[in-house]
């Protein structure tokens, strides 16, 4: 890593702050570590933690349903493309049944 000047101060944005923290909280990884990976200081991954970390509000039953339908409709939806790759790999990797041979 490359060492910064003396006086020299980066801003990040709080995406980037927000995004390292998810970082950090997902990975399972040490503060140190992930902060050395970011290329920022462990006591400021630490402080954005503490700022953007909280752990969210809690939501009320009817959100809770709405999210639950809508990540069943898309489990759905991404089930029914996988069926649809399978059978076509499944047509093109069988050479027999295949219009190609003639």
């Amino acid at each position: 890593m490359e060492k910064k000047q003396k006086g020299l101060r980066l801003h990040h944005d709080e995406a980037f702050k927000r995004s390292a923290v998810e970082l950090l909280v997902v990975s399972g990884k040490p503060i140190r570590q992930v902060a050395d990976e970011l290329g920022v200081a462990h006591w400021t991954l630490r402080e954005w933690k503490k700022r953007y970390g909280a752990a969210p509000t809690p939501r009320t039953v009817t959100e809770l349903e709405n999210e639950n339908r809508r990540l069943r409709q898309e489990l759905l939806r991404a089930q029914n493309q996988r069926d649809i790759l399978k059978k076509t790999l499944g047509i093109l990797s069988n050479p027999n049944d295949s219009a190609l041979n003639g």
